[in-house]
């Protein structure tokens, strides 16, 4: 290759630059994470939602048949490769957090293999929720023609799953980890839940692209939304030094059986949708709606013209 042009040699001049990068690491301004603990990895994580995957569906994903006289020894090493590397990931999230430069801190150690073991006990309710999120997905979508194509193919299932498990993660104090997991589902599918959300059971979210459930959402049971629906915050409220105030519930509340059709906006923390409500496509809602209340924009006045010939 070719580096030098009418005899100037250009390699000489990268030091320089190598240099001047080096010393911005000083400047407060940017941003580095050097000498820090070590950021969870993201293609650990997406190797740790294929584990769950086959954990939470046995038999649905990889390429050997299960059996139900092989079914412990199959869950068993994917239990077992699962702690390995969630653990792990768990470490350097709680690792990160205590800004710890240590990796091999025996107390940050121990402490991500319990949160491990208490996020594991909790698969079969993970399975639990899950099914009835695909048994609402079956009823509610008349284009499924069974449970297996929802679990094969579904974006939002897959969207929930995810969600599910980094929820778990979030709600046992785990920081980083659980946003990383819903970002690459997001990144996959077009589905943004956080996983600080709080999501009944039966949760069915059809076609899903656009998708957007903010952090401090509570969602009620039985609960159906299109895609294009944002549950968002209205406001951002600041304290007296201008910083963002980031505990306040900033985002709606969905009671059961609320249906949200496609690309309808709902915004704000004190904002509730009553229970059996319907909110029609398009809406934008900044305020409550009661119990079985229908809400719908005005049919927009369309102009028809004939072709010219």
């Amino acid at each position: 290759m070719q580096y030098s042009i009418m005899g100037m040699n250009y390699r000489s001049k990268l030091p320089v630059i190598i240099d001047s990068i080096v010393n911005s690491c000083s400047d407060k301004g940017c941003f580095e994470h050097i000498d820090s603990a070590v950021i969870p990895s993201k293609d650990s994580i997406v190797e740790i939602i294929d584990l769950f995957k086959d954990v939470l569906f046995p038999g649905y994903f990889g390429d050997q048949t299960i059996e139900k006289n092989n079914l412990i020894y199959h869950i068993g090493s994917e239990i077992t490769e699962l702690f390995e590397k969630l653990s792990k990931q768990v470490t350097n999230s709680i690792l990160h957090e205590c800004r710890r430069k240590e990796e091999d801190c025996v107390e940050c150690i121990d402490k991500g293999q319990e949160e491990t073991i208490i996020l594991l006990k909790k698969i079969p309710q993970i399975r639990a929720l899950l099914a009835t999120d695909i048994v609402n997905a079956y009823n509610g979508d008349p284009a499924a023609k069974s449970y297996d194509e929802i679990i094969f193919s579904y974006p939002g299932i897959f969207a929930l799953m995810v969600y599910r498990v980094a929820h778990e993660l979030h709600e046992q104090g785990i920081k980083i980890l659980p946003r990383i997991m819903t970002e690459y589902a997001h990144s996959v599918v077009g589905i943004d839940i956080h996983p600080g959300a709080k999501i009944g059971k039966g949760f069915f979210i059809d076609h899903g692209t656009g998708v957007v459930i903010g952090e401090t959402s509570l969602i009620g049971d039985n609960v159906r939304i299109y895609q294009g629906v944002t549950l968002g915050s209205l406001s951002f409220p600041r304290d007296e030094k201008g910083q963002i105030l980031r505990d306040l519930k900033r985002h709606p509340t969905i009671e059961d059986d609320v249906v949200i059709y496609s690309n309808s906006t709902i915004l704000g923390g004190d904002t509730v949708i009553g229970a059996r409500s319907i909110i029609g496509g398009n809406v934008w809602l900044t305020r409550s709606v009661p119990a079985d209340t229908k809400v719908l924009i005005e049919e927009p006045k369309l102009v028809f013209k004939k072709s010219s010939s």
